[in-house]
């Protein structure tokens, strides 16, 4: 069995209510038995794109299995790079990359549009997918990336996804993808996108309520609701399996 700890969003700023957040859903991976394969992080790794927060990000970040981080639309390229371990050919934006932890390739994609907050692929990013989606992968293939193409039915977030996603859902379409992860809409979902499994990871530092919801009331965000994460269980010939958790204080 392969594991991926799915986590995002905890939009680190030097506050001691954002560490603590995050804190928690590491100390709770940390006390696994058996420790996960890898850990993904969907975006908005810092709140403002700051240095010192991605210095935070790689403390907190400093676990015993391998990390993978990518951008969000509160990331800023150039001291993402500079601070933290991603692995991407050129300098500044988009920051893509195709990474190869034991027996899976995930490759991440930055959708980020600098100054935004939807997203966006541009042509040369979708020429660029195009020529990594040729190449023969012989384990499970993971698509991330932080905008969700698909909308949530809520006002306000589903102004912010990814926009115009037809063009990325042809370059998707009959390749051998496991799945889609992503984050952004700080809520779990299960839905599909292009004849693919997509699912998206809680956010750590709030939740998003549907408008219908009574946390709604309050505003946006639900910054008392629990940090969460999702859990990828990949062991053929059984479909990929999600388990979707959420970490309350102790």
């Amino acid at each position: 069995m392969y594991v991926i700890a799915h986590l995002s969003d905890p939009h680190l700023d030097g506050s001691s209510v954002a560490r603590d957040r995050l804190r928690r859903v590491t100390a709770y991976l940390r006390g696994f038995s058996r420790p996960v394969d890898v850990v993904l992080v969907t975006g908005d790794l810092a709140d403002h794109g700051l240095a010192a927060e991605y210095a935070e990000v790689a403390a907190e970040l400093a676990l015993d299995v391998p990390v993978l981080l990518l951008p969000g639309n509160h990331d800023v390229s150039a001291p993402l790079r500079a601070g933290l371990p991603v692995e991407s050919p050129g300098e500044g934006h988009p920051v893509h990359q195709v990474r190869d932890v034991g027996e899976a390739r995930f490759v991440l994609l930055d959708t980020s549009v600098p100054g935004e907050d939807h997203g966006l692929l541009s042509a040369d990013s979708l020429a660029w997918l195009s020529g990594v989606l040729a190449k023969a992968v012989d384990g499970p293939l993971f698509m991330a990336f932080h905008h969700p193409p698909n909308e949530l039915q809520h006002p306000v977030m589903d102004q912010w996804i990814l926009r115009d996603a037809e063009p990325f859902a042809a370059v998707l379409r009959d390749k051998p993808i496991t799945a889609i992860l992503t984050g952004h809409v700080h809520n779990g979902v299960s839905t599909t996108f292009a004849g693919h499994p997509l699912l998206v990871a809680p956010g750590i530092r709030s939740s998003v309520p549907l408008p219908f919801e009574p946390a709604a009331a309050n505003g946006l965000v639900d910054t008392e609701a629990a940090p969460g994460l999702a859990l990828h269980l990949y062991a053929p010939p059984q479909p990929l399996v999600t388990v979707y958790r959420s970490v309350p204080s102790t």
